[in-house]
């Protein structure tokens, strides 16, 4: 009987026991959810006071070695330079780029006198009294374009009169009666303002033009099928020869896919170039599926580094080396961090989290006092690798509970370890798979607008006009003014890639000829 009751007190002991690690488990997603829902989205750590937590916990601190290695950690940080307030910028400074008209208060004629002798007011000069800002709205027109014709009276009268026909020497190719700049002003309020075509449809009747968004539709997808496609493949060649590239993805819905319910997760890629000082190449690409083996359809040719997140279907690329991303390593420590535990180095993740916060910081200081990459490579491997080194030594020292959210972040972590200090090989590399996460932005934010497409040739015509809208940004250039420069040039398939070169947005004759039009339309 004794054994009996012993054998159920313990195995009533291990049911107390994994209901309470369950209990745990739940209170840690509990909020993790409420921090992800109310809490601030920022990463960054506010250890203004490294020191203070000194004075209560020291107890911990003798019985935690690691603990104290992270407070010495912290206590050795550099402290940061106080940002410089940025200047304010002055209204001249701000209204550069527009024209500016003068407007004068002058007297009536009946008030040009002196009111105490009568004699004429003499004009002694002007005072500036205000600014402002006129929005001019704007208005659509339609252009009805006619040839006027010629024939010879005297060859009239013979069998074979002479006849000429008035010509611009520019034939309308484009797909429906839009012009270059009507379209282009369609696809950028899209895709760079994120206005979908129900809102452009009835835009277009305050402006007095009943156009159906079927009709819009319609243009974006020809259009940019047809004239933007060689441009797009294009700046694939460019990029497939680079040394350095950087990919994420994000998951559209697509209404009418074949033979797929509506419901079924279709994914957005987005690829483009490292930071190796070349001009940016970002493109889109639309798939199906999350499979490798897009990425793998995609990059065939590639051989360099590649930065991208923990997906492992980038691991199926074979001639691409992986570069571990530290900003999503630090996604991970963050949400490990208990609730109101920001500042205990007695926890784990917070120690972690140290270690991330002086990589990010050294990458800062490094980029902006450093000129050139090889003067970025020595700094890191002088600066960085020993902090890469002790963390990855703080790793091996991890036992955390099994199922928990700091389980989760050294797994994570774990099964990236061989491409954590890949970035230390070459000083191009990429510490970080940020640019990417910016770049498909645009692409997530106006998901949250337009909230799905309806057919493939609409996704695919999408990734196609993103590619050109964020190609004319990483540029430098004026959006509207370079999708409208592409419709007019009409790029096609049978341009040499010599041709297609004088029409990207980083050449010189292009970035002179946008800006001369932004300038006039301004006017």
């Amino acid at each position: 009987m004794i054994k009996t009751l012993q054998a159920a007190v313990d195995a009533a002991g291990k049911r107390e026991e994994a209901l309470m690690r369950e209990r745990d488990k739940l209170k840690e997603e509990i909020n993790l959810l409420r921090k992800k829902l109310f809490g601030a989205s920022s990463e960054k750590r506010f250890s203004e006071f490294p020191e203070q937590l000194n004075l209560f916990n020291e107890a911990e601190m003798e019985q935690d070695p690691t603990a104290a290695e992270a407070e010495e950690l912290a206590a050795s940080l550099p402290e940061k330079e106080a940002k410089k307030r940025k200047s304010r910028s002055t209204d001249a400074e701000r209204f550069k780029g527009i024209s500016v008209t003068k407007k004068y208060l002058d007297l009536p004629d009946a008030d040009k006198f002196c009111p105490v002798c009568n004699t004429p007011l003499v004009k002694i000069g002007e005072e500036f009294v205000r600014r402002e800002l006129v929005f001019i709205p704007a208005k659509l027109k339609a252009v009805e374009i006619y040839s006027i014709n010629y024939t010879c009276p005297e060859c009239g009268r013979r069998d074979l009169p002479v006849i000429k026909e008035g010509k611009d020497g520019r034939p309308h190719m484009l797909h429906g009666m839009a012009s270059a700049g009507t379209v282009a002003w369609v696809m950028y309020q899209k895709f760079c303002n994120s206005l979908h075509y129900c809102r452009q449809e009835k835009d277009w009747k305050q402006y007095g033009v009943a156009v159906t968004r079927t009709t819009i539709a319609n243009w974006v997808i020809r259009n940019s099928e047809e004239f933007f496609r060689p441009m797009y493949e294009y700046f694939h060649r460019k990029l497939l020869k680079r040394e350095f590239a950087m990919a994420d993805e994000t998951p559209p819905q697509v209404l009418h896919e074949p033979e797929r319910r509506a419901q079924t997760k279709s994914y957005m890629w987005l690829f483009r170039s490292g930071e190796d000082g070349g001009p940016p190449i970002i493109l889109y690409k639309y798939s199906e599926t999350r499979a490798g083996d897009n990425a793998v359809e995609f990059l065939h040719g590639f051989k360099g580094y590649l930065m991208c997140d923990g997906y492992s279907g980038y691991n199926k690329v074979p001639d691409a080396k992986r570069t571990a991303c530290w900003a999503h390593i630090r996604i991970y420590l963050t949400d490990a961090i208990p609730k109101g535990k920001h500042l205990d180095y007695t926890q784990p993740s917070v120690q972690g989290m140290m270690y991330i916060s002086q990589l990010f910081h050294l990458e800062d200081v490094i980029k902006e006092k450093c000129t050139s990459f090889d003067a970025i490579k020595k700094a890191r491997l002088e600066k960085e690798q020993p902090i890469v080194e002790g963390f990855l030594s703080w790793l091996d020292k991890q036992t955390p509970v099994r199922g928990s959210r700091m389980d989760k972040a050294i797994t994570y972590i774990q099964n990236r370890r061989a491409y954590l200090t890949t970035y230390l090989e070459d000083w191009c590399c990429s510490f970080s798979n940020n640019l990417s996460e910016n770049a498909i932005r645009p692409f997530t934010v106006g998901r949250k607008n337009w909230l799905f497409c309806d057919t493939p040739n609409g996704v695919q015509a999408s990734a196609v006009v993103y590619t050109m809208v964020e190609m004319a940004k990483g540029n430098g250039v004026n959006v509207y003014h370079y999708l409208t420069y592409l419709l007019e040039k009409l790029p096609n398939d049978r341009m040499s890639d010599e041709e297609l070169e004088l029409l990207a947005p980083w050449n010189g004759d292009v970035k002179v000829e946008i800006e001369r039009r932004a300038v006039n339309s301004n006017q």
